[in-house]
């Protein structure tokens, strides 16, 4: 079976002494004067793009974003997208992974949860160029080599991410006012659901995980991101089944034995009575 397309940054990156976990580039450089087209991946890093001017179009798990002067895209590793940029964009694009950044404060470390629920916001004009000089610092910083570069480039890449947290690129579906407790809860559990989907769908099995009650567990979901449990998890097997339709050419029954459902009746009455579509239309309509 076709899997989706992985992308690695030790596939592209230059920089030896970064051990392929890090990766900063300008976009002008990308795109070498032409319109640059990626189609449809997903990537095993986390991956920032941030636009100065320039236009296009950035499809992430099958919603369409404008690329426009001041937009920044924060994808989590395993999202999918597709990427058009014009010949005259410019800005950065930065790829890191775990092995590079994983902070251990509680702060950093809330801060990247936090923006990797975001996927889209737009920068203000007036904190544009200095976003812009801690980029510009950082890509400088590459061109070091001793022995301080990872730790120089992880504290820039630490002012970046409270930079872009200050300016409202936080949680866009989370309730603010709900306490750092129960976002490291929600982290949490959305890691566990996607070790665990395919095998475990009940609030039991993930609350058991979890030390807690499945009342204390849907009442951290319903504070977070006000949804519930099962509503929570028909969202993540939704879009898992959409990534698999257009990113592979996987016959139905194999998407569905891939998300747990042996029942490839019941999967596609699910799918359709959730999308308005079945999944084969879904395929047809969306490419």
């Amino acid at each position: 079976m076709d899997k989706i397309p992985v992308r690695h940054i030790s596939g592209i990156v230059k920089e030896p002494e970064l051990s392929g976990n890090f990766s900063i580039r300008k976009i002008e450089e990308v795109l070498s004067g032409g319109t640059f087209i990626q189609e449809l991946h997903r990537h095993s890093f986390y991956f920032i793009l941030i636009i100065n001017q320039g236009s296009g179009e950035h499809v992430i798990d099958f919603t369409p974003y404008p690329v426009v002067p001041g937009s920044v895209f924060f994808m989590r590793p395993g999202q999918v997208h597709r990427l058009q940029l014009e010949h005259a964009t410019t800005g950065y694009l930065i790829q890191f992974n775990n092995e590079f950044y994983n902070p251990k404060e509680k702060p950093a470390r809330d801060i990247l949860n936090h923006l990797g629920n975001r996927t889209y916001c737009k920068l203000s004009d007036s904190r544009l160029l200095a976003t812009f000089n801690i980029l510009q610092c950082i890509y400088e910083e590459c061109l070091v080599k001793d022995t301080l570069q990872q730790k120089a480039i992880g504290s820039w890449l630490d002012l970046l991410l409270i930079d872009l947290f200050r300016q409202g690129c936080n949680c866009g579906n989370c309730n603010q006012n709900t306490g750092d407790y129960s976002y490291r809860k929600l982290e949490e559990l959305l890691n566990l659901i996607n070790t665990h989907l395919t095998n475990h769908k009940q609030v039991n099995f993930y609350a058991g995980k979890m030390n807690l009650t499945a009342y204390q567990l849907n009442a951290i979901i319903k504070a977070t991101v006000r949804k519930t449990f099962t509503g929570l998890v028909t969202e993540t097997v939704l879009l898992e089944t959409k990534r698999q339709l257009l990113a592979t050419s996987n016959q139905i029954n194999h998407i569905a034995l891939n998300l747990g459902y042996e029942d490839v009746s019941y999967f596609i009455r699910f799918f359709k009575k959730n999308t308005g579509h079945s999944p084969e239309a879904f395929r047809n309509n969306f490419k």
